[in-house]
């Protein structure tokens, strides 16, 4: 367990950890190897797929309208969420004590928050986007101009930043004492919680209320 006292006279008695311990999805070595290329193939499809998407609408000015604007930024945000998880799930496959530090544990927080975060409301704006095209054909083009859709994904991000900055910096503010093996494959918020010594209350509620705004 890789933990140091904390100085701080108001936490004297306490002590953070500096890094954790991964489990991952098994500790079977026989189905070890099976999942790591299984994994692997997820992942080079998911990103090959995603950045043929991006290159596509990027260089093919006949697709530069709002709909695919956004699958460009689905895209670009589906790239950061399975980069943030599957490379370091991988190398807890290839290693038996699979260790992520502190800070790169909340980074891995922070940036799957913010995608999943971006994806809900993206899928959101996606469907608005369909609505007026559908309902007010006449009119599209005239209400979904690049005004419009750029302040969508203002809008977006901002969603998304303020809802991985909520739950990343709530969780910053526990402290880590007791044991810190994660029994998950990545830096999430319930197997964190789990191994928090201070109180979670206020983080379980933030995780519905969030939920509930954002998905309902």
């Amino acid at each position: 367990m890789a933990c140091k006292e904390l100085n701080h006279p108001r936490r004297k008695n306490h002590s953070v950890a500096t890094e954790f311990l991964i489990l991952g999805l098994t500790r079977k070595p026989e189905l070890q190897g099976i999942l790591f290329f299984f994994f692997l193939f997820i992942y080079l499809v998911a990103f090959l797929g995603n950045m043929l998407i991006v290159i596509a609408i990027i260089y093919n000015t006949t697709l530069h309208t709002p709909m695919y604007v956004f699958l460009l930024a689905l895209a670009i945000v589906d790239i950061i969420c399975t980069t943030s998880i599957i490379p370091k799930l991988l190398g807890t496959m290839l290693i038996p004590q699979s260790t992520i530090s502190y800070g790169g544990c909340m980074s891995q927080l922070f940036f799957f928050t913010w995608s999943l975060g971006a994806e809900m409301v993206l899928f959101t704006t996606m469907a608005y986007d369909r609505y007026m095209a559908i309902c007010f054909p006449l009119r599209y083009s005239t209400i979904m101009n690049h005004h419009m859709c750029a302040a969508l994904l203002s809008i977006v991000m901002a969603i998304a930043v303020t809802n991985s900055w909520v739950h990343t910096g709530l969780i910053l503010r526990l402290t880590f004492c007791g044991p810190n093996t994660i029994d998950h494959f990545f830096c999430e918020i319930p197997p964190l919680l789990a191994l928090s010594c201070s109180p979670v209350r206020v983080n379980e509620v933030m995780v519905y209320v969030i939920i509930y705004l954002i998905i309902r």
